[in-house]
């Protein structure tokens, strides 16, 4: 099946009844049994061999395992795992293959709650971390130590857009025992497949282009055959949950994301081209410009680009930024991305980098691109650059 044909028949068939197009929502917690052998099969099932029963509604109900085989067919993995969040999903990934002893390789890209889950919880249990430069390379075994179990990676990371070569780094961790998890939010499991370049575990915030209304968090983890039981287990014995409405919204979400990323991509496309061209802008951080920097690994690895990317101006000033956000008419000022809303936020990410310098001008932009037209979201930036302009130079 191609791509949009996954995306559309993905776990169609689980839960379906009546002729019912959609897996109804199963609210449950408790399930009955007719009788004691019944009730023995049904937990053997769900917790020895980890199939996908109905034993107790934290286990999973036919509306989370519809979510759960769509994303394992367009990932291309052995099965999947859901999460309430994002961040849970990196955080149980963690929990499922780190313990006390461990070091951590993690990417000096990274997402900032993940850095603090590390800098935190991890650090009070006795795991070590190290943050390694995103573009290493094959470079990350020397990083490696005797007790390394873990190598995290994210590409592009969300605020500096560095596109990690995930098979080098791959190919370097499983020859020292490590395992590698990857955050692939950005480019969905639509556009980028790192199972299939060497990845163990890829984990997505849903809450963004899967779900794409802004109405639903979720995470997924989706493992390779190797890795799934243990992270099976880890999910399980952490109480990790769905509710089955954000499931059902995730899962709705999920059959039009083809459509909605290939617009977020040709808009996008259109939008940092002109910004390109602006005297205010010293660089537009976005692979899949020709002259990013990231641009050949993503050609190689990727099979598209979605809305998210960076701007950073020439010369800047947190007034002058806060003079254009404030001021914006459809870019909205919020967290999160990945909806099918336009986003604009002020970006600083100097204050957190360790492992590397980021010394470009700051605070910087970092843009959402949603499903309005184009023009219009030229027109709201052009207005914006003035106010921004108009504040800078004391106008």
């Amino acid at each position: 099946m191609k791509e949009d044909t996954k995306i559309i028949h993905g776990g169609g068939k689980t839960g379906k009844a009546h002729g019912i197009v959609n897996t109804p929502v199963y609210r449950a917690s408790t399930i009955v049994f007719p009788d004691t052998e019944e009730m023995i099969k049904a937990s053997d099932g769900a917790l020895k061999q980890k199939k996908k029963v109905l034993f107790y509604g934290r286990k999973g109900t036919p509306t989370t395992w519809t979510l759960e085989e769509a994303i394992t067919l367009l990932e291309q993995g052995h099965d999947t795992v859901l999460s309430p969040s994002g961040l849970s999903a990196v955080t149980t990934a963690l929990l499922a293959f780190l313990k006390t002893g461990d070091h951590l390789l993690m990417t000096d890209s990274v997402y900032e709650p993940t850095r603090h889950f590390c800098e935190g919880t991890l650090a009070r249990f006795g795991v070590e971390t190290t943050y390694y430069d995103p573009l290493v390379g094959s470079g990350i075994a020397d990083l490696m130590q005797r007790n390394t179990t873990v190598i995290f990676t994210e590409s592009p990371g969300s605020h500096t857009f560095e596109v990690q070569d995930l098979p080098a780094i791959s190919e370097a961790a499983h020859a020292g025992g490590a395992v590698v998890l990857i955050d692939n939010t950005w480019a969905s499991p639509l556009f980028h497949k790192p199972l299939t370049l060497g990845a163990d575990v890829s984990i997505h915030a849903c809450t963004k282009y899967i779900v794409g209304h802004s109405d639903a968090l979720m995470g997924s983890m989706t493992a390779v055959e190797q890795h799934f039981g243990q992270l099976y287990e880890a999910r399980q014995q952490l109480g990790v949950a769905v509710g089955p409405d954000d499931a059902y919204l995730a899962t709705r979400g999920l059959r039009t994301m083809g459509v909605r990323l290939r617009q977020h991509q040709e808009s996008t496309m259109e939008i940092v081209r002109w910004l390109q061209k602006r005297s205010e802008v010293k660089r537009v951080l976005y692979p899949a410009l020709e002259d990013d920097p990231g641009h050949a690994i993503w050609r190689r690895d990727f099979l598209g680009a979605s809305g998210l990317f960076g701007v950073v101006l020439n010369e800047t000033s947190e007034e002058a930024v806060t003079a254009m956000i404030d001021g914006m008419q459809l870019f909205s000022l919020g967290y999160s991305w990945g909806g099918f809303e336009s986003l604009i936020c002020s970006s600083t990410p100097k204050r957190v980098r360790t492992a590397t310098d980021w010394s470009e001008p700051e605070p910087g932009l970092r843009i959402h691109i949603g499903l309005e037209d184009p023009e219009d979201l030229l027109a709201d930036l052009e207005a914006g650059l003035d106010r921004f302009n108009a504040v800078l130079k004391g106008l």
